[in-house]
């Protein structure tokens, strides 16, 4: 009896469960759409008011002034007038996929042991099925790049779109680049005697930055070889750097080693180099602007790194780096599960660094495509791209504004219910009622 009790308990818990399962992904597009009336953001910092856009089989057909559109035949069309529409916002340098809840071990993939681990790859250990992942779409998130931790060469990230079945389904960019963390200059330090914090020069710097100088000669050298016979993983992997198909991402953040990093990428024959961090990257915006080197800064809602340092500072730095004549994007890096609140990141840059919102809209969306390498995909609502864009009540930027009413991937129109979404009518009927 306890036996059977038991069986129909699992499955009486497996029932409920599954009422609370993301929602199926999107249909392929089957037939065309156009979205009319709406002032729409292209993401290049062009605005069309009372514009509208048509799309097919995925791909952005027409887009301009409504009454300048030929629609076509069969197609759906929505009038969204007086709402807004902007290009899906993308996520860089993310864990979102590879971790779930941070006390459960279980849920998290995104750390192998060791050092050097270039061959170590995001892209087959992206969890479409996190619950993580349809809170992003509802804030606008439509893409994001999830990026392996931990190690002096962590591995490569692929960049996925927040919709799919599996990881196959979900990628747009597999293999986008390798992920190296310079030694930084200074080092933090911890006495568990005194309970003091201390900063001092990093006495292993040197050491740490000969085991790159040797692993990226013997990847260079591995890369010249048409067929390597046996086949070496780890440098097999780095190949991309050299034929730049693939970039070089270095987290740094002081002006230093921002600086000697990109050198030594330079030096060891590294095509495409991107920064990552960068929170004294306003201090060697020339030098970043010769080499064309690209920054994804960090999360901008902190405080300022430096004591001497203007409390705003985060909040100007990716203003000060695009005025400058850097390509930038913002990221959350740290906190996967605050990454939809990405695009009030971008805002707050055009509050405090002089910055107009489309400019701003372009660290999230268009400079962030750049980046990754998928400018002639995504990035902008522009003919010929894929149709991966939302419609907003108002503006994506300004969390009062931001009141995503439908999301397309790749002309696929998405379920936007999620876990929160749930909750939240669930316990309104509850404390809701006065």
């Amino acid at each position: 009896m306890k036996k059977y009790t038991l069986i129909a308990g699992l499955l009486l818990g497996l029932t409920a469960g599954a009422h609370a399962q993301n929602p199926a992904p999107a249909k392929p597009q089957t037939k065309p759409v156009v979205l009319t009336g709406a002032t729409i953001h292209i993401g290049n910092g062009q605005v069309i008011q009372n514009g509208a856009i048509a799309f097919d089989k995925g791909i952005i057909t027409q887009v301009g002034p409504a009454a300048s559109l030929t629609s076509p035949a069969g197609a759906e069309t929505v009038d969204v007038k007086g709402k807004h529409i902007f290009p899906g916002l993308i996520s860089l340098n993310t864990t979102v996929g590879l971790q779930e809840i941070a006390s459960v071990r279980a849920t998290l993939d995104y750390y192998e042991v060791g050092e050097i681990n270039p061959h170590v790859r995001a892209l087959v250990a992206y969890n479409t099925d996190s619950e993580v992942i349809p809170t992003l779409r509802g804030n606008g998130i439509l893409l994001s790049q999830a990026v392996p931790q931990g190690g002096a060469i962590s591995g490569s990230s692929s960049v996925f779109y927040s919709d799919g079945w599996n990881w196959e389904d979900a990628v747009l960019k597999k293999d986008d680049g390798i992920w190296l963390s310079w030694p930084s200059f200074l080092a933090g330090n911890f006495d568990n005697e005194t309970f003091t914090y201390s900063i001092k020069r990093n006495e292993k710097r040197q050491e740490a930055i000969d085991v790159f100088k040797k692993t990226f000669a013997e990847a260079k050298a591995y890369a010249e070889i048409a067929n390597p016979s046996p086949v070496n993983l780890r440098l097999e992997a780095m190949r991309p750097l050299f034929a730049g198909t693939a970039n070089l991402y270095i987290r740094a953040d002081y002006a230093k080693d921002i600086i000697e990093s990109v050198r030594f990428a330079q030096e060891a024959g590294v095509k495409k180099i991107v920064i990552a961090g960068g929170n004294e990257s306003y201090k060697v915006t020339s030098f970043l602007k010769e080499n064309q080197v690209p920054v994804i800064i960090n999360t901008t809602h902190r405080l300022p790194e430096g004591v001497d340092e203007n409390v705003y500072l985060p909040y100007e730095l990716p203003g000060l780096l695009h005025k400058a004549g850097v390509k930038v994007a913002i990221t959350y890096a740290d906190e996967w599960w605050r990454t939809r609140n990405l695009g009030f990141l971008a805002g707050t840059a055009s509050g405090f660094s002089g910055v107009t919102p489309e400019e701003a809209l372009q660290f999230v969306t268009r400079n962030a495509a750049d980046i990754i390498g998928a400018g002639q995909q995504v990035g902008t609502l522009e003919k010929g791209k894929q149709a991966s864009l939302l419609v907003s009540d108002g503006d994506i930027l300004d969390m009062r504004g931001n009141m995503v009413q439908m999301a397309y991937i790749r002309g696929g129109k998405v379920n936007l219910d999620d876990k929160q979404k749930r909750l939240y009518e669930k316990y309104k009927e509850k404390y809701g009622k006065k």
